[in-house]
């Protein structure tokens, strides 16, 4: 007897300590960086495997295993299974809530709202919302997720399609990122050098880039209180998230609006973008 865990484990090959923290460590690059290297011991995983716990995981562990499993609730996680891990298929949840309320309240061009950016990126991964994209606009803190949920070769296909990406980072050289670091509670320098090394990842792609290549990667930065993370695609779709006093990105909540001619989100946060983008600076070469 062991628990849905184990058997869901079994299915990627997963099932062994080292293997699954090799995994943890990977996503823990992505919903937060402190958390790499602090996967369970071997002990602690195998209880999670037999069932032989007294209650759920530390939150930190269990925000990890809901983003390698996010149809399962952490709940359903560590129930008891003795079927065979290829009999254990989940259909995916839903995760949005669908602007076109029933009761008929005007919710203007707003399409859908997740309670954080997790919920967000499980619904529409960045795979999905970028594949065909012929622009793509982003301005933010670190831009996460471009710069560390999409490969450097994704990005690259991108750009040889022909797609316009403009990049807007939070300036590491600046102020406000170290009064970010201050009101999220981090050590001095933690968001600063995970922006840098998002910068230079980009630049390292946009190296690559020749001449014949019909699309095109921009980069500025700013150095201003930050307020949102906005991705704009194709003129049309917006994602925009307020950043919370003392809340990390990923737990803020997040909208998204569809371009509808009328008035609404999409119009204010491009014409905010926009604005952001010409008040931008290239970055200083080191």
């Amino acid at each position: 007897m062991g628990t849905v865990l184990r058997a869901l484990l079994q299915q990627r090959h997963l099932q062994t300590v080292s293997a699954f923290n090799r995994e943890y460590d990977r996503l823990a690059q992505k919903i937060d960086p402190t958390l790499v290297g602090f996967g369970p011991k071997k002990a602690q995983f195998y209880r999670w495997l037999s069932g032989e716990i007294s209650g759920l995981p530390y939150p930190d562990h269990c925000r990890i295993l809901q983003g390698m499993f996010p149809n399962w609730s952490i709940d359903e996680l560590f129930e008891s299974y003795s079927g065979s891990p290829e009999d254990l298929v989940r259909a995916p949840r839903a995760t949005a809530q669908t602007a076109k309320a029933q009761n008929g309240r005007d919710l203007a061009d707003v399409e859908a709202v997740y309670a954080t950016r997790l919920d967000f990126l499980r619904a529409m991964p960045p795979q999905e919302l970028f594949k065909t994209a012929r622009t793509v606009d982003l301005a933010g803190l670190s831009l996460n997720m471009l710069c560390q949920q999409y490969s450097d070769t994704d990005i690259l296909r991108l750009l040889e399609n022909g797609t316009v990406i403009r990049c807007l980072f939070l300036d590491p050289a600046g102020t406000s990122i170290r009064a970010r670091e201050i009101e999220e509670g981090h050590p001095s320098g933690l968001l600063t050098n995970l922006t840098d090394a998002n910068i230079r990842t980009l630049e390292r792609v946009r190296r690559r880039v020749t001449p014949q290549t019909p699309g095109s990667l921009l980069i500025k930065v700013y150095d201003q209180p930050i307020r949102f993370n906005i991705t704009i695609i194709d003129s049309t779709i917006c994602v925009m998230q307020p950043y919370l006093p003392s809340a990390r990105g990923v737990e803020s909540p997040t909208f998204v609006s569809r371009k509808s001619g009328a008035a609404g989100l999409y119009g204010t946060f491009s014409e905010v973008f926009e604005g952001m983008w010409a008040d931008g600076n290239e970055r200083a070469t080191a």
